[in-house]
């Protein structure tokens, strides 16, 4: 009898610290005897990945499909959860419209910053990077007195912010964004996949993108 029970209380025991181990996997480490215990990766929970916006920057030490994530408001950020939302950060992405790369340019706006080879931009991501300063450099300035006069205002409920702005002009064009600003929300442009400039400024609001200056009509 007593060998049956000291092996019972030890099974007894096994299974108590296999419940103890398998609820704090989440924590990385345990400690057991006083001694922290790496958990093995088989056993950790996976990390949550439901970003709201991916926000990355690029190391010049890593390829271009190879970020390294960095939760901050700042260009950087505001750059790779843009391209996040138009193409999943692609570079060689082509939509159904036939909007090219990590950023979807068409062709017409390609053709404004001086880029007439299609082949080479979707294929250059060097090249496709700085398309995508340019255009926010020229987006600021076509766009530079209604940020300066509706930045800081509220329109659908939304703050309205430059960073927000020039991500709507990205998806509608300046001209329509000037046509949902001075209409205070009542003129709204709405593209092919559902997406319109009322959601982008909402969804890329209050990113820090100082580091771009306005510049009348950019080439590379």
């Amino acid at each position: 009898m007593d060998s049956k029970y000291k092996s019972m209380r030890r099974w007894i025991s096994f299974i108590g610290h296999l419940t103890i181990i398998l609820v704090l996997t989440s924590f990385g480490t345990i400690t057991f005897n006083n001694k922290p215990v790496e958990v093995p990766n088989a056993l950790k929970s996976e990390p949550n990945q439901d970003f709201d916006v991916a926000q990355a920057e690029i190391s010049a030490n890593e390829s271009y499909n190879s970020p390294t994530i960095y939760l901050k408001k700042s260009f950087i950020g505001f750059r790779e959860a843009l391209a996040f939302k138009e193409s999943q950060g692609d570079y060689s992405a082509v939509n159904t419209l036939g909007y090219m790369g990590k950023y979807q340019f068409g062709k017409g706006t390609l053709r404004m910053m001086g880029v007439h080879d299609t082949f080479e931009f979707i294929n250059n991501p060097k090249l496709q990077e700085q398309v995508f300063k340019l255009n926010v450099a020229r987006n600021k300035w076509i766009l530079r007195r209604d940020i300066k006069r509706f930045v800081g205002k509220r329109i659908n409920g939304t703050v309205i912010s430059e960073s927000g702005i020039v991500a709507a002009a990205h998806l509608a064009g300046a001209g329509n964004v000037k046509k949902y600003l001075r209409s205070y929300g009542q003129e709204d442009f709405e593209d092919a996949y559902g997406s319109n400039v009322a959601y982008y400024i909402k969804k890329f609001a209050h990113y820090d993108i100082s580091s771009i200056k306005a510049e009348n009509n950019p080439q590379v």
